[in-house]
């Protein structure tokens, strides 16, 4: 066994940036590495950039017929769940930003997997509306939800999909309301001890490397805040029409601490805070940004966005086939390894829907001390 002192590390030639030696980080390394062409060829094989597939029948379990849904998730039970929200983005930008960002990328997941015949299936993103740190209060065009409302929807929502036989469960969040997901998750798991495999993934940290601005012509030189280069970039490529660069405006944050403490967006610096880990130690974005943005949107363009989109896209994908080869679909982790409840139990509710002997989730007994209705 490796010993922590002996890990081994990929560099690359930016001394900020380096991979864990495995299947991640060499994953990581080689997008890191790949050509402009390669990028484009990585693209094309997810059909990025396309027409937002929300309204597509087919592709996605709301607006697909329930017996193709059925089809589909008998050779997949992997459902990954985008989760946006409505929140001022500047004049240029639409407030769904958040929103399509996470679709159209796991559009592009589930079109590669459907190539791979073993198609993924999507859920209708959750939370239209979302919930928001402190500091957003106030922002026209910005519609804020309780953390209540936020992590009893992600709750429920959960608990139907896994009813209906989708027992692996990724949400793939693009707002800044990460901490409300994460507590959705836990208090799943400890009011319902349900096997399967339960995640939420913040898609911008997740590859937080390729938003690092670096000395290539493809990258990006700002770094990843709010309504700025970045997001603006992902925007123009995933959905330019939705984009109006024509009224963009530049804007700062005011802060009155040194610098230093808190971090960015996805942690580029691994400073001891991450930005939502506080309030008061900056203006709210009402009196310091009313403009909507953090940042130089400015400078945006579709080829900064390329690479970091390739990279999150072979990412999500090297979750899904993970979790799919380790755990088929219809089977689960063990039962008494990851809940309290036992084999004999749980057997009934994981069958097949409406197939002889099965029970619904919603007969199951309450176990222990965290019951909600």
């Amino acid at each position: 066994m490796e010993k922590p002192k002996d890990k081994k590390w990929i560099l690359t030639d930016n001394p900020a940036i380096k991979f864990e030696d495995n299947t991640v980080g060499r994953l990581k390394k080689q997008i890191w590495d790949a050509s402009e062409e390669e990028i484009d060829a990585i693209l094309k094989e997810y059909d990025i950039p396309s027409e937002p597939e929300l309204g597509k029948a087919g592709t996605y379990i709301q607006n697909t017929p329930r017996v193709k849904v059925i089809e589909k998730r008998r050779k997949n039970d992997i459902v990954f769940v985008p989760i946006g929200c409505t929140e001022n983005h500047g004049m240029h930008a639409n407030s769904g930003l958040d929103t399509f960002m996470v679709t159209q990328i796991l559009e592009g997941v589930r079109r590669y997997t459907a190539k791979q015949g073993r198609e993924v299936s999507l859920a209708f993103p959750p939370l239209n509306y979302g919930g928001h740190p402190y500091h957003h209060l106030g922002m026209p065009g910005t519609v804020i939800m309780p953390k209540e409302v936020v992590e009893e929807t992600i709750i429920y929502m959960m608990l139907g999909l896994w009813n209906d036989g989708f027992r692996k469960i990724i949400l793939v969040n693009n707002h800044g309301h990460l901490w409300m997901l994460e507590s959705a998750i836990q208090e799943f798991m400890k009011r319902f001890q349900l096997p399967g495999i339960f995640q939420v993934l913040d898609w911008h940290r997740a590859v937080r490397e390729f938003f690092y601005p670096t000395d290539r012509e493809d990258s990006l030189e700002t770094h990843f805040v709010h309504a700025d280069e970045a997001e603006t970039s992902v925007g123009l490529l995933l959905f330019p029409d939705m984009i109006d660069m024509s009224v963009v405006e530049d804007a700062e944050g005011e802060s009155f601490l040194p610098d230093g403490h808190f971090d960015k967006s996805v942690d580029p610096f691994g400073r001891p805070h991450r930005w939502s880990e506080g309030e008061g130690h900056a203006a709210i974005e009402r009196a310091a940004t009313p403009q909507g943005v953090v940042g130089k949107p400015s400078i945006a363009s579709v080829k900064k966005a390329k690479r970091p989109i390739a990279a999150i896209l072979k990412y999500l994908t090297l979750v899904h086939d993970q979790i799919l080869d380790a755990f088929p679909a219809g089977t689960v982790p063990p039962v008494e390894k990851i809940t309290l409840r036992t084999e004999k139990e749980m057997e009934p509710f994981l069958k097949e829907p409406f197939s002889e002997g099965w029970k619904s989730v919603y007969e199951l007994p309450p176990m222990g001390v965290f019951y909600k209705l």
